[in-house]
């Protein structure tokens, strides 16, 4: 156990700690997307998602090929909001407090893009319909207004070894969504929810 003799508690602490940011991590911080930025979103597969509300914190992956969020400008990206589970965590906390952050992976890019700002959610069905994927438009688009854009750089995917093939494991090596479920329904049938899920992923993605 920790003791609290040893918490932090104070950004002074931190400082001290910690000492001075390295000049580069200052100067990479933009109040705009630039083209260089840019780059980074537009071959970005995959952003997560952070939000807030009053019931708490959300993170919330988001996927589809690379490009599907669209920078609109040097101060706006949109992105889609595909069919899920109807949760809509980020959605409900949006409107109630817009501020979100984004973090961009890129498979193989060992460096991930980072934008903070505030979001609104829309309907608009231009948007919608520039958005649409197999026939199917999102229900809503997310319009992010950036503040800050900056890059962080390589050593968190180099320690962790993301993108490296031997460091892969087999979905079986864990417990498959059946199980996980099973053990909190008793009524579940999880053997016939995994063999069918291939098939309902194919039939929900969009």
């Amino acid at each position: 156990m920790t003791s609290t003799d040893h918490a932090v508690t104070s950004a002074e602490q931190l400082e001290a700690l910690y000492g001075e940011p390295a000049k580069r991590s200052l100067v990479k911080e933009l109040d705009h997307i630039s083209d260089h930025y840019r780059a980074f979103i537009e071959a970005a597969p995959f952003v997560v998602i952070a939000s807030v509300g009053p019931e708490g914190l959300d993170c919330s992956p988001r996927g589809d090929p690379a490009g599907f969020v669209r920078v609109e400008d040097r101060n706006t990206v949109l992105i889609p909001d595909r069919r899920g589970n109807n949760r809509i965590d980020t959605l409900r906390n949006i409107v109630r407090d817009p501020r979100v952050s984004l973090l961009f992976l890129i498979p193989g890019i060992g460096e991930t893009l980072r934008i903070n700002g505030s979001a609104e959610i829309t309907t608009d069905p231009a948007f919608c319909a520039s958005f649409a994927m197999n026939g199917k438009e999102p229900v809503t688009v997310l319009k992010v207004t950036a503040e800050r854009v900056y890059f962080q750089c390589q050593k968190a995917l180099v320690r962790s070894k993301l993108w490296a093939p031997e460091t892969r494991i087999e979905r079986t090596a864990l417990p498959s969504t059946g199980t996980i479920i099973k053990a909190l329904d008793e009524t579940f049938d999880a053997t016939a929810y995994d063999e069918g899920y291939k098939e309902h992923l194919a039939r929900t993605i969009y």
